[in-house]
């Protein structure tokens, strides 16, 4: 079953979206039409000119006449020379200033994606658009991009060259006219939609690459790394055979283009040599006509040959344009509730297509209450503490804090009075002073070093060699998985939340450092309404209140003292676990 996948824009909103973009660089966007025009119809000069020399010769003109000629043919070659790069040079920064703004917009809207919707579609299709949409549009922008644009204006140049030299002959030229739009027509419908299929095909294969490595030590530990492999190969050949079908049309093309090349300089021979018959054109222009047409095959198949780049580039764009163009988050309500009180409410819960993994569940936590989940695996613990977070949006249900739901409330006024704290902690490169202010960018050193301290970790604190000027992450200083915790911990103290909700928040520690990190646990929640997925029973024991989830729906309620008194599953379970 696949995911859904983040929108892509229609060719008409692609379009709009980069014209936008051009009219915000309007002194660059002059310079560099200017310098490709400037290029293109210095390619005119060497035909025409050859087009004279040869009636020169014919009148019997001096050697002076003929270098004179020569010389405007070389002067004009290094002008053109001069031009072209100029004008790629051009082209190519206002092509790249153009995508890093775009960029900029898609990395905001990502950053600021509803989670219920970056749970829904998952990272791959993001992933997919801002790391290989970005490098093939930038590929043609600096690569083939100023050359397709310049071959499109030689086109348009030499053509009207043509007609300057005489009418008669232009029109014999555009019997290509008929042949090279029939072969667009009959390229363009059919592989536009295949570069679309390839790009999404790109993002499946990146989402189960991406999902693979994720959870290389489950695979690793089941020993599905076959089915793994199978399944990355499976929608890597999907990849593979819609770029052979692509070829394969583009091969076809490329000879329906032969044909109305052949057409058309024929028709310009014929013409040439019945205008010169009847003396009604001389023998330079025939040739200049003939050179002219002859001109048109190097930026006819330079297109060819950028076609696939272009239009690569092009549904690229349109998934960059797709993500820049989504709506931004509404402002966060004005009216803060008055109560803190979590209702969860969920009828019933299903991933898509998929079973039923949550079914009449009714969870009320209480301002300053701590509630724990204890189940077995597949019990639809994490899906239930997520909705509580509102990182998923239940299929038929709702989610209430203080009387209002979740929805009308906002994502980002969510975000300040729900956390959501899960086993999985990034910790991100720099210094840890920045790694902490993810949580409140205001906050001095003094309140930095107290949240450490809080959650347990002032001793590796100081043990750092520049304390909170310490670099981590990637390139800097490792942190262990039980100090990465701690430090999420210790942004859950910065971040101040109404609600806390804990996934397994302990459960990378080892069995030496899973009673410290409890114990942080506690101290970051403490006062907080409270809802853990609990990994180990003691925290469970902890709790004001224990629900225990067996197949989607809560099998037992009460406190830790009234399930063991009831002899019931959470009493076999503790049993069967008994602390030592």
């Amino acid at each position: 079953m696949s995911r859904p996948l983040l929108p892509t824009a229609t060719p008409r909103e692609t379009w709009a979206a980069t014209r936008a973009e051009f009219a915000r660089l309007p002194g660059l966007t002059t310079a560099a039409v200017a310098l490709l025009v400037g290029a293109s119809a210095t390619g005119l000069v060497a035909p025409w000119v050859l087009g004279r020399l040869v009636d020169d010769v014919i009148a019997g003109a001096g050697t002076e006449q003929i270098l004179y000629r020569v010389a405007v043919i070389a002067a004009a070659a290094v002008a053109g020379g001069l031009l072209t790069a100029a004008g790629a040079a051009a082209a190519a920064r206002l092509g790249e200033t153009v995508l890093a703004r775009l960029r900029e917009r898609v990395v905001d809207r990502a950053l600021h994606l509803p989670s219920a919707t970056l749970e829904r579609t998952g990272t791959g299709d993001l992933v997919a658009r801002t790391g290989d949409d970005v490098a093939v549009v930038a590929n043609a922008i600096t690569g083939g991009g100023p050359m397709f644009v310049g071959a499109l204006l030689s086109i348009v140049l030499t053509a009207a060259g043509l007609f300057a030299l005489d009418w008669r002959l232009g029109l014999a030229g555009l019997a290509a006219a008929p042949g090279y739009a029939l072969a667009l027509r009959w390229y363009l419908p059919r592989s536009m939609p295949y570069y679309v299929r390839e790009r999404v095909a790109s993002s499946e294969r990146a989402q189960a690459m991406a999902g693979a490595l994720q959870g290389a030590a489950t695979v690793r530990a089941y020993r599905r790394e076959r089915e793994q492999v199978a399944h990355i190969d499976e929608r890597s050949a999907a990849t593979r055979d819609l770029a052979l079908d692509v070829f394969t049309l583009y091969t076809r093309f490329s000879s329906r283009i032969n044909a109305a090349e052949l057409i058309g300089l024929s028709a310009v021979l014929i013409a040439g040599f019945l205008l010169v018959r009847d003396g009604s054109a001389t023998v330079g222009a025939a040739t200049a006509a003939a050179l002219y047409f002859h001109r048109l095959f190097n930026p006819i198949g330079l297109l060819l040959m950028e076609a696939d780049t272009v239009l690569q580039a092009g549904a690229s764009l349109a998934r960059l344009v797709g993500v820049a163009s989504l709506p931004q988050l509404p402002a966060p309500a004005a009216v803060r509730p008055a109560s803190g009180v979590l209702e969860v409410t969920v009828a019933e819960h299903r991933y898509e297509d998929g079973p039923v993994v949550l079914a009449g569940v009714t969870l009320t936590v209480r301002p300053g209450e701590r509630v724990a989940l204890v189940g077995a695996s597949g019990a639809g613990k994490t899906t239930l503490a997520a909705i509580a977070a509102g990182i998923i949006t239940p299929a038929d249900g709702s989610v209430r804090l203080g009387g209002v739901s979740l929805g009308e409330l906002g994502e980002n006024a969510t975000r300040r009075r729900i956390a959501l704290v899960s086993q999985e902690v990034h910790v991100f490169a720099g210094p840890l002073a920045d790694d902490l202010r993810l949580a409140r960018p205001e906050a001095g050193d003094a309140e930095l070093t107290a949240a450490l301290e809080a959650v347990g970790a002032g001793g590796w604190l100081k043990a750092l060699p520049d304390g909170l000027a310490t670099h981590v992450g990637e390139g800097g200083h490792r942190l262990t998985a039980a100090q990465a915790q701690q430090l999420a911990l210790a942004r859950l103290v910065l971040a101040d939340p109404e609600v806390a909700v804990l996934d397994e928040a302990t459960a990378e520690a080892g069995s030496a450092g899973a009673r410290d990190l409890e114990r942080a646990a506690l101290a970051a929640t403490e006062g907080r309404t409270t809802l853990i997925v609990a990994h180990r029973l003691t925290q469970a024991a902890a709790a004001d209140r224990i629900l225990v989830l067996d197949g989607g729906r809560v099998a037992e309620e009460g406190s830790h003292a009234e399930l063991l008194a009831a002899g019931g599953r959470y009493a076999r379970l503790w049993q069967a676990w008994r602390p030592a």
